[in-house]
């Protein structure tokens, strides 16, 4: 049994406390947030100030590692997730009837929720978990050492005190300042693999009237121009988000933040439209984050660990810009990991380490490549250059076989080339392009010129 300190209450914190709690582990969760998710869910998702967490406010889908590690691992959170409101969306929902079943359909679901009903979750399991103490309101300042080669953190600072532990976690997020500790301690600096992200999104949420009508029927939930990315996120208690990505050099970025033309803007996209004429009620002024990168921190160069009895998950390990959704997902996995191995970990984090190259580094890759994509296509107004690529996405709304391959992917369950690289999905896409000779890659939001002419000159 471990000792484990915590630094950061976020998602990647709240289920690593509450995984490590469950197995017998002590464990002590600080966090320098003296405010929790609570009962009231809108106060907490639209009133609590969070600059640190700008994602928090933005719009969410959680993949199915979110789903299959807390049915595994703590199902009444689950429980909890679906009471306050959380709702499973199967991809083969799209077709209504579902295909045949294969072994690992049964995951292809998407939970649709605000981030906030995860986080009340969480924090109610944590709260009546013995094995758990939550600082709330402590603000962790340094780590402690033990002098060795590596040097072994031993344990944290909060203040005048030192928590001693056995392990200690850092999910203290993307702005984490554990690396500065450790160069500051004469650690060799960890080894980050940065990528700036050249894309910026914009967001405002809506809630469905309870008199008004409830679907907008079979409609995708995104869309495309050359130059933005449209999309809606289906959400708890009737709420949904309809998101603009533009790239950060767009002139016509700042304008969008005014609720009339970021509405204008939106209803030029059919996804956006289709739920926008349900005459929803605004929930919020138009919130945009940008400033975002691809960050890969590594306590591990090439001659080994840089310190023993300290690990990161979450985002401080981990961060990607959330066009694809990952974080929560590849934070929960890790999490789990740690739970499992935990006393192995606090004698030697090798293992972990490597761990996280082989199951985790291969999504943060794939991320980078498609954002270089995605940034240059948006930056030059380019449409996409792959009739094949372009079919294959547009066959899977068409194709069970294909969205399978699909659903797989977006799941991180199998990588790109292995999903759709089967003689399967080949024969299918084949057939799909065949029955479509004129089938041309395009897009179904606005031109540039019908844009700019909703832009206040």
């Amino acid at each position: 049994m471990a000792r484990v300190a915590v630094i950061g209450g976020g998602i990647s914190g709240l289920g690593t406390a509450l995984m490590l709690g469950r197995r017998g582990h002590l464990v002590t969760l600080f966090e320098q947030d003296a405010r929790a998710a609570g009962a009231d869910l809108d106060r907490d998702f639209y009133h609590w100030r969070r600059p640190r967490i700008p994602q928090a406010i933005q719009p969410h889908s959680f993949l199915a590692p979110v789903r299959t590690v807390l049915r595994a691992q703590a199902p009444d959170v689950y429980a909890d997730l679906l009471a306050r409101g959380a709702r499973e969306y199967h991809d083969f929902d799209w077709f209504g009837e579902h295909p045949p079943h294969r072994a690992g359909d049964e995951e292809l679901v998407t939970l649709r929720t605000r981030r906030i009903v995860l986080e009340a979750a969480l924090t109610a399991a944590v709260r009546r978990e013995r094995t758990v103490e939550v600082r709330r309101g402590c603000r962790v300042r340094a780590l402690s050492f033990e002098e060795g080669s590596p040097a072994r953190v031993t344990g944290v600072q909060v203040g005048a005190q030192t928590h001693r532990a056995d392990l200690v976690v850092d999910a203290s997020g993307r702005r984490s300042p554990v690396p500065a500790w450790l160069i500051a301690a004469g650690c060799r600096p960890p080894v980050v693999d940065s990528h700036r992200a050249g894309i910026a999104y914009l967001c405002r949420w809506y809630r469905l009237r309870a008199d008004g009508p409830r679907d907008p029927g079979r409609v995708k939930t995104g869309s495309a121009a050359p130059f933005a990315l449209a999309g809606v996120f289906p959400s708890d208690n009737d709420t949904f988000a309809v998101s603009l990505v533009l790239s950060t050099g767009d002139p016509t970025r700042g304008a969008l933040t005014d609720p009339a033309v970021f509405e204008a803007a939106a209803r030029r996209f059919p996804a956006c439209a289709a739920w926008l004429d349900l005459a929803p009620e605004p929930q919020s002024p138009v919130l945009a984050m940008a400033g975002l990168d691809n960050r890969w921190t590594s306590l591990v160069d090439g001659a080994g660990p840089i310190v023993t009895g300290l690990v990161n998950a979450g985002d401080s390990l981990i961060h990607t810009n959330p066009t694809l959704g990952h974080g929560v997902a590849l934070g929960l996995l890790a999490g789990q990991h740690l739970a499992t191995h935990a006393d192995q970990i606090a004698a030697d984090p090798s293992g972990y380490h490597d761990w996280t190259v082989q199951a985790l580094r291969p999504w943060f890759d794939a991320q980078v490549t498609a954002d270089r994509v995605s940034e240059q296509r948006l930056a030059e107004s380019s449409p996409p250059a792959d009739r094949r690529a372009a079919a294959l996405a547009a066959c899977a709304f068409d194709d069970p076989v294909v969205m399978r391959a699909r659903a797989q992917v977006r799941h991180l369950l199998q990588p790109a080339d292995e999903a759709y690289g089967t003689d399967e999905v080949d024969r299918h896409v084949t057939a799909w392009l065949a029955a479509r000779p004129d089938f041309s890659p395009e897009h179904d939001g606005p031109t540039r010129d019908q844009w700019d002419a909703l832009i206040p000159g």
